[in-house]
């Protein structure tokens, strides 16, 4: 087991450049299966989950060949690829069940094992078995997973999504491509990510409108071409940053970053009495004092994203003041909080509530990471605890963060990977 070590009290600061976004990269990976021929991504980042669904991608016929030195990747898809994507691969990443879409309207079928991932609440595919039953597909559950059919080609539909769910969105819109007529998706998700795979489903030659908006169109082709594309930067990552810039009281540069994907997320930085500059390639953050403490509400895009609400929980525990952080979007989101208390967070949750009273000073312990962002917010409250905090579960930050250590000496704090 490795585990992160890391003594507190530094102030971060220099430039750190952000790589392609996880929750884009791969559903780019699954969306090369609606082309036979080599399809490459640019801008790919160097985590577990990218070799996780290059396996996964391997397993369905595909030859995956990945470039760490150049963050790339090519997938070279068959004429016609398998159609079953086994348990042992999709219980590690919940996103492969991205694949769902792709495979039903390329092959007609897809046995899709019912998915994992990070433990932070129900994630239903309602929403997902509705829309393509709206499209013509048959979509059984059977012995753990999800069996789809199509009789032949899918059929365009309205469909409306009862929430703006990023992983139906994704579903439906790849399975719409090259089904027979036209498909609206109604309240669909607005996320960059989405836009990101909207524009390379263009490139390949889909016939899609309503970019960006909360209305899909899409008209369905007969086939797609296979294209190179360069993976839109992680807003995720670029965020965490930000707050580890504001509670070490430090000054940072993030190259490579989108300044518009952050907007509220920067715009709460700055009521907690942070400097930011926005720069033609990213953005700076510099802090002096203690933070104040600043109130969150997570919503779907544009709204403020729930992948940066245990960072700013852990900005919170250490600010001025007490703030009120609530969670719309995952019910288990907030379990992270324990082990943020054993470093001495005063944080008290109610349902899809929580309050955090800020306290001066936090105290080094052992914590444990239960996903990818508690795993990021644990770390940088470990920066800003007095003494060597030791962070378990560090295979989780690896999921969603490339180079986080390097990234993070790079910035001046001692921190270290370390074997037990």
């Amino acid at each position: 087991m490795e585990v992160l070590r890391i003594t507190g009290g530094t102030s971060l600061r220099g430039e750190v450049a952000v790589t392609g976004a996880k929750n884009s990269v791969l559903k780019l990976m699954a969306a090369s299966l609606l082309a036979p021929g080599v399809t490459t991504i640019a801008n790919v980042p160097d985590i577990l989950d990218v070799e996780i669904m290059a396996e996964l991608l391997r397993r369905l016929g595909c030859d995956v060949s990945h470039e760490v030195a150049l963050s790339t990747i090519a997938i070279t898809v068959p004429d016609r690829p398998d159609h079953r994507a086994d348990y042992d691969l999709v219980r590690r990443m919940r996103a492969s069940i991205c694949v769902l879409g792709p495979l039903l309207t390329r092959t007609g079928a897809a046995d899709v094992a019912l998915p994992g991932g990070d433990n932070i609440g129900s994630r239903g595919l309602d929403m997902h078995i509705d829309g393509l039953r709206r499209m013509g597909a048959e979509v059984t559950s059977d012995h753990g997973y999800l069996v789809a059919h199509a009789g032949g080609r899918l059929q365009g539909a309205r469909v409306w999504l009862d929430f703006p769910s990023v992983g139906a969105t994704e579903t439906l819109l790849m399975a719409a491509v090259l089904a027979d007529g036209e498909t609206v998706i109604d309240n669909a998700a607005r996320e960059p990510e989405i836009v990101d795979i909207c524009t390379m489903l263009r490139t390949m030659g889909a016939n899609v409108e309503g970019i960006g908006t909360s209305t899909l169109t899409v008209i369905g082709v007969e086939g797609l071409r296979p294209v190179q594309h360069a993976t839109v930067p992680d807003r995720i990552v670029a965020g965490t940053w930000a707050v580890a810039a504001v509670m070490t009281h430090g000054d940072v540069t993030i190259r490579h970053a989108k300044a518009e994907h952050l907007s509220l997320a920067l715009e709460k930085l700055t009521l907690a009495g942070a400097d930011v500059e926005c720069l033609p390639d990213g953005f700076r953050v510099a802090m002096s004092g203690r933070p104040r403490a600043v109130d969150i509400v997570t919503l779907p895009y544009p709204g403020f994203p729930t992948d940066l609400q245990p960072q700013f929980i852990a900005l919170n525990s250490i600010a001025e003041g007490a703030a009120l952080v609530t969670e719309n979007l995952f019910e288990a989101r907030f379990r992270f909080v324990q082990e943020l208390a054993r470093l001495g967070a005063d944080v008290r949750t109610d349902g899809h509530h929580a309050l955090v009273r800020g306290v001066p000073v936090l105290s080094s312990a052992p914590v444990e990471a239960t996903d990818i962002r508690a795993g990021a917010g644990l770390a940088l409250a470990g920066l800003v605890a007095e003494g060597e905090t030791t962070v378990y579960g560090v295979g989780h930050i690896d999921r969603g963060y490339a180079g986080f250590v390097p990234a993070l000496r790079s910035l001046g704090a001692d921190v270290r990977r370390d074997e037990v």
